[in-house]
């Protein structure tokens, strides 16, 4: 069965033919084209100046294509962090976030040699920083995993193969009007800061709150329940 996505790239330019080895090699997962199932989140995303863009329309065919879906299945989200860690720029400010940056990626970086798609979350500027704030032993694995279901970031879909920039199709596109998009992405970011802000623990998630100081002194791995608990609760 041909198995296709409709998917939207936001940007200030009509890209009707993606091309591969272009893009910036420190975004999330490296040097790909980016895209979205949400076509309100590419028009958001085509806008991050007080300019219209274009919300560029595309079938992506994913037939024969290796995707990992960061977001399900058998990865978490130290796997995402991980994958993270190993393309982007992070501020790490204390002792324990260098040694967090190194034990993530020695113990949950997937092997990513073969992926043609990769899809999850998208790290903007909030939720990039609540990563920083776990390694840097602030916030616990419980509010790093909350944190990323705030604010309907959504999930973005990479292509990253020369392969599977075979297996795109452009089919047309749409204005994206900053007057209503550029705020819009401001206020994303600024809504998921303040639900962030006034969420509510009880007092037995206090007391059960894994931190990275706690998963580096244990050594805990991939499939240890305590994370898996925390993760899936």
């Amino acid at each position: 069965m041909n198995q296709e996505l409709l998917i939207y790239h936001g940007s200030q330019q009509i890209v009707e033919i993606p091309q591969y080895g272009l893009g910036k090699k420190y975004n999330d997962y490296g040097q790909g084209f980016y895209c979205t199932q949400n076509i309100e989140l590419a028009k958001e995303w085509a806008c991050p100046v007080k300019n219209d863009g274009y919300c560029n329309k595309y079938t992506l065919h994913l037939d024969k294509l290796n995707v990992m879906h960061l977001t399900g299945g058998e990865f978490n989200i130290l796997n995402w962090l991980a994958i993270l860690l190993d393309n982007r720029r992070f501020d790490i400010t204390s002792p324990i976030g260098n040694n967090a940056r190194d034990f993530i990626l020695s113990r949950f970086l997937p092997d990513v040699a073969d992926i043609d798609i990769m899809i999850g979350y998208r790290a903007d500027d909030s939720y990039f920083s609540f990563a920083e704030d776990f390694l840097n032993n602030t916030i616990s694995l419980r509010d790093l995993s909350l944190a990323m279901q705030l604010g309907t970031l959504g999930e973005q879909i990479v292509l990253l193969s020369k392969r599977s920039f075979n297996q795109i199709e452009f089919v047309g596109y749409e204005i994206a009007d900053y007057r209503k998009y550029y705020y819009n992405r401001s206020n994303r970011d600024y809504n998921a800061h303040s639900a962030y802000a006034n969420r509510k623990k009880n007092l037995q998630q206090l007391v059960d709150d894994i931190f990275i100081l706690d998963i580096i002194r244990e050594d805990m791995k991939h499939d240890d329940p305590r994370l898996q608990s925390i993760i899936s609760g």
